[in-house]
């Protein structure tokens, strides 16, 4: 074995950038907020009004959810990913690794596939992001030479064409909302239907026997029985969203975050290195787009009483608001980092990023024995501001655990199990 190769191993704790493990850790707390409502309720992950409540704290806990949360929290795990990858390809390349540095990053992405296939399919996630990742990951390799100016230009490029897309997609969606209104008018007045408002009454009535009681109950039912049946009841939505998203959303979702997030990271933005007031006026200019976006969305689809077309033309502005604010909680969050207050969280923090894999996964292993039948079965049972009760009961375990487990050992247990795949050789893992 030639020096170079003995060299190629994982970063050392003291290598990692701080304000990326913390930033990391807050963003894989952050995400389950949004995650915990696929995981408890039935089809009610965006529209409150199917299941889990919308008046009282659960309408408050919606409101926060779609103001700061929804999406923001999506967008930095893609750019935080992406960062990732960039800075093993730099460090491995750095060290001399030649073709080594290509044949590690893409097994490990061939293996963090494979972990998003059981993620989805067998722990029982069909929210999961890490197939996603991995197919975005093979083309940021080609990126990471690239200087940051021309890499945002490209994610705005990503952003812009996504939201044309969108565009085409909300009038679509307008248009059939019309014509199914048109449609139940012409039943109700006795009317004979044209054979597209006979399409587009066939196709509303079909959604919404989704949001019937009944269609939630069997919903709900489902989810509470045995392993092998859930399995079997979530295949096909896993199937539709690796088929479908991965085409329709990943590129302008996924990779044009990943390309921001290593861009910001050239810039020296992600490292806290720049100045309290850089920070402070990024924050406020991001916060007030984008939190002004969000109001507008949330402000219309609650004046609209959640109505099917107040749900489409909030994507309309979903893109830049989402980019925005998570900007501004990228400036936020980097405030934190320089500020000498709050170590012991900053410390539990860091160890949850540093452990983001199996912190991620783990969140769908408590989620399984609490909802499905393989446990609890408290699917469906629960309003939405109770599952926060939850949330914060594995935020609290995190926290803990966490600090306490690299206390011991080196790296997380799938990270362990990841970087032993990825370089072909077994790791230490305790200290």
């Amino acid at each position: 074995m030639t020096t170079n190769e003995q060299n190629l191993s994982p970063l050392k704790p003291t290598d990692r950038i701080q304000s990326l493990d913390i930033m990391r850790g807050i963003v894989l707390l952050g995400i389950l907020i949004m995650n915990i409502n696929g995981m408890g309720l039935a089809r009610a992950y965006a529209d409150p009004t199917i299941s889990g409540g919308y008046t009282s704290w659960d309408l408050t806990t919606w409101i926060i959810a779609n103001m700061f949360f929804e999406g923001t929290m999506r967008a930095l795990f893609s750019l935080l990913f992406g960062v990732g990858m960039y800075i093993l390809l730099d460090r491995l390349e750095k060290k001399g690794a030649g073709i080594k540095a290509a044949n590690i990053y893409f097994r490990r992405l061939l293996w963090l596939l494979v972990f998003g296939l059981i993620h989805a399919y067998l722990l029982l996630w069909f929210g999961e992001i890490l197939y996603n990742y991995a197919l975005m990951g093979f083309l940021v390799f080609s990126f990471r030479y690239i200087n940051p100016k021309t890499l945002i230009a490209i994610a705005a490029f990503l952003i812009i064409a996504g939201t044309t897309w969108d565009y085409f997609d909300i009038k679509s969606d307008l248009e059939f909302a019309e014509q199914a209104k048109i449609a139940n008018q012409y039943k109700s007045e006795g009317k004979e239907l044209t054979d597209d408002l006979k399409e587009a009454s066939k196709k509303w009535e079909a959604m919404q026997k989704k949001r019937t009681p009944a269609s939630i109950e069997e919903y709900n039912e489902n989810m509470r029985k045995g392993y092998f049946s859930v399995v079997a009841f979530l295949a096909p939505f896993n199937t539709k969203f690796n088929e479908h998203d991965s085409y329709r959303y990943d590129l302008w979702d996924v990779l044009s975050m990943m390309l921001l997030g290593i861009a910001l990271f050239k810039l020296n933005i992600l490292s806290a290195e720049k100045s309290f007031k850089f920070y402070s006026v990024m924050a406020l200019i991001c916060y007030a787009i984008g939190l002004s976006i969000n109001y507008h969305e949330t402000k219309l689809i609650l004046d609209n009483n959640f109505s099917y077309s107040a749900f489409a033309k909030s994507f309309y502005t979903y893109q830049l608001g989402r980019v925005a604010t998570s900007l501004g909680h990228v400036a936020l969050i980097m405030i934190f980092c320089k500020l000498p207050i709050l170590r012991w969280l900053k410390t539990s923090l860091s160890a949850v990023g540093k452990m983001a894999l199996t912190n991620y996964v783990m969140h769908s292993v408590f989620a399984m024995f609490i909802f499905t039948g393989v446990g609890l079965g408290l699917f469906g049972t629960l309003q939405r501001h109770e599952l926060m009760y939850i949330v914060f009961a594995i935020w609290i375990f995190q926290l803990i655990v966490s600090p306490i487990w690299l206390k011991y050992y080196q790296f997380g247990p799938l990270e362990w199990l990841w970087r032993n795949l990825s370089y072909l050789k077994r790791h230490p893992l305790k200290k």
